[in-house]
């Protein structure tokens, strides 16, 4: 197998590390050691002691401080934060998580929901004098946070909270390092106030001592064994009536002064509590970051071994042929390589967005408001990807696939939980498709009645085409049967976007038009579950829109011209595939002819095929080392090769 980095992978990681290459090139020499990789063969109770140790060395290379504000001891980097820590997921994912629950997480939420009462809190997180847990999701909440049920009730007399879990649903569940690990809580619950719920809040509640034993009316369980992700001690948390000081709660939005007043600048309860929920946006951010890592990892193995990996002999020179030499072992591996490269740029982008916010360049309110929203599609984009490549990646090396020594297994069962946490897919989906509807449904509002004219009439020259197949027919007029990807409109870099465009903007409309239709007859709630497909396609149909342009964006960053070009032929492969996918739904709504649709699937085959010889450096470009694959079946690739027999 060949070996090697080639100046052109070199110049295309150098695109894809993005904004903070430096820090990413820091990490492939650091963290490659063997202290940083996992055991499988450890039990439940080793892998927790063996990432709590990483995490401890990990703490002396300066990865935590970038993640905080220089008066809190940190350097002021969250870009940095999100993209040393990012690294982690090449390692073991176990790390990345149990260092994230630790300084994104726990930490995260006392610098951006503290103040200077809590400063001290941060420095001793950061050095890991004093761990930590996030607890917001209970047994009877997890996306609906606005809904907790966990109490924390003001008592002026003692100037105290008692935090209290009052039905069995309102325990914190699994909150990683509540098993074992941690000491204190960053506690989510409704604060109340002279009787009155203020809605949901943060507060720091001790839940363990010095020696690891629970603290009075504390009490903690194991979740025990899960699919994946050994080293990280998820735990259940239950409260008994818990009294900590007033200081306690995490004033940076509200606060209760010591007689029980309660005050907030932000009066409106509904924009305090997004507000609130809006700071916590990095860990959004991580774990789509994460889950994108896990899968260069897995299609990093994949087309390694589909390089070295032989099976059945060409009848005419009786020589076996590799793996991926095949159209449909191509077809199975490099549209999801694409899709990584298209998922890298969107991330870089999306952490540069979040830098500027978070260290104070961008304060505007919009800004944090689109962040959100981005944050929530590409994560919703980058786990699904990791859940679909790793497991292909998985079939594609057949049994060598399923032996744990090579990875696949392992990366699989720990990137499956992507998917829920921070925020459940379907919920995250509906919320992008929601923020789109909301921003639309402004528009229309300040529409006057020529506004409203031009939009009906719109919709309606939508719903003629679409019936009388005008625009099917104009486009079986241009296609031809035997156009090349160079030939065809659709090698257009502005054709592609208009596509993909089209699509999210009909079906936002559409979506807006059939809520307005039923809500007058089936209320609000039964027309919006009754379009709720509908809206979930048009919340995917923007993430798509969205990473398509970060793609082109990031392939105009590419200096080197034989390495730009490559680029767009995995862009074009990134567009070919996504449309593919999608042919179906192209057709129904005549936005593709069967003949584009026909050019389409052979487009991909045409792709593929080009890019084949490059598939080496495609791998080498997304930037895992060889040294921290740690697949067995990768060290001695002439096993597979019986020419040499």
């Amino acid at each position: 197998m060949a070996t090697g980095t080639s100046t052109t992978a070199e110049h295309l990681r150098a695109a894809l590390d993005g904004p903070w290459r430096t820090v990413r090139e820091q990490a492939r020499t650091q963290l490659a050691g063997e202290e940083f990789t996992d055991d499988p063969e450890l039990d439940i109770h080793a892998a927790r002691a063996r990432v709590l140790d990483q995490m401890r060395v990990i703490a002396t290379m300066g990865y935590p401080e970038r993640g905080f504000r220089p008066e809190n001891g940190g350097t002021g980097d969250p870009g940095g934060a999100v993209v040393g820590l990012e690294m982690l997921a090449y390692t073991d994912l176990s790390l990345w998580v149990k260092s994230g629950v630790q300084w994104g997480l726990f930490g995260g939420a006392v610098e951006n929901l503290g103040t200077e009462r809590h400063r001290d809190f941060i420095k001793r997180l950061i050095s890991l004098d004093l761990l930590g847990c996030f607890a917001m999701t209970e047994s009877g909440h997890g996306s609906d946070v606005a809904d907790l049920e966990t109490t924390a009730t003001y008592e002026p007399a003692t100037q105290e909270f008692v935090i209290n879990t009052p039905t069995p649903s309102a325990r914190k569940d699994y909150i990683g390092g509540a098993a074992i690990h941690a000491r204190i809580a960053a506690v989510f619950a409704q604060l109340i106030v002279g009787g009155e719920s203020q809605g949901v809040h943060c507060l720091l509640v001790p839940i363990r001592d010095e020696l690891g034993a629970d603290l009075p009316g504390v009490t903690t369980y194991d979740d025990g064994l899960k699919g994946g992700l050994p080293g990280v001690d998820n735990g259940r948390i239950v409260f008994d009536h818990v009294r900590i000081p007033r200081e306690n709660l995490l004033n940076r939005y509200a606060d209760v002064s010591p007689d029980g007043t309660y005050s907030s600048e932000i009066e409106n309860p509904s924009r305090r509590f997004f507000t609130t929920l809006g700071t916590l946006v990095r860990g959004r951010v991580s774990v789509g970051g994460a889950a994108a890592a896990g899968a260069r990892v897995a299609l990093s193995i994949a087309v390694r071994y589909a390089l070295a990996r032989r099976q059945f002999a060409d009848p005419d020179t009786g020589e076996e042929t590799l793996l991926l030499d095949y159209r449909s072992h191509q077809r199975r591996l490099l549209p999801l390589v694409a899709k990584s490269f298209a998922l890298a740029f969107a991330q870089n982008d999306l952490v540069r967005r979040m830098d500027l916010i978070q260290s104070g360049r961008d304060t505007e309110p919009s800004s944090q408001r689109a962040l959100e929203k981005r944050a929530a599609g590409l994560k919703v984009a980058q786990t699904r990807h990791a859940t679909r490549a790793i497991q292909e990646c998985r079939e594609a090396c057949g049994g060598a696939g399923y032996l744990t020594e090579n990875r696949l297994v392992t990366l699989k069962a720990d990137t499956d939980v992507f998917t829920t946490f921070e925020g459940d897919n379907v919920v995250l989906t509906q919320l992008v498709a929601k923020e789109l509807l909301t921003a639309y449904s402004d528009e229309v509002r300040d529409l006057d009645a020529l506004g409203w004219v031009r939009f009906a009439a719109t919709m309606a020259g939508d719903v003629v085409r679409k019936r009388s197949g005008v625009r099917q027919l104009i486009q079986t007029l241009r296609d031809r049967n035997d156009e090349t990807v160079d030939e065809g409109d659709l090698s257009k870099r502005d054709v592609q976007l208009q596509l993909f465009a089209d699509r999210e903007d009909y079906l936002l409309r559409t979506a807006a038009h059939r809520l307005r239709a039923r809500a007058a007859d089936t209320g609000p709630f039964e027309a919006f579950n009754n379009a709720q497909d509908h809206i979930l396609a048009a919340g995917a149909a923007h993430i798509d829109r969205l990473v398509l342009e970060e793609f082109v964006d990031g392939i105009a960053t590419i200096e080197d011209p034989d390495a730009k070009a490559l680029a767009e032929t995995v862009c074009d492969l990134y567009v070919y595939a996504a449309l593919e996918e999608n042919l179906a739904w192209f057709i129904m709504h005549r936005f593709m002819s069967v003949e584009r649709a026909k050019a389409v699937r052979r487009g991909v085959n045409e792709l593929v095929d080009r890019l084949r010889p490059d598939a080496l450096t495609l791998v080498e470009a997304m930037g895992v080392p060889e040294t921290m694959l740690r697949a067995e079946m990768l060290h001695d690739a002439s096993v597979f090769d019986r020419r040499q027999a």
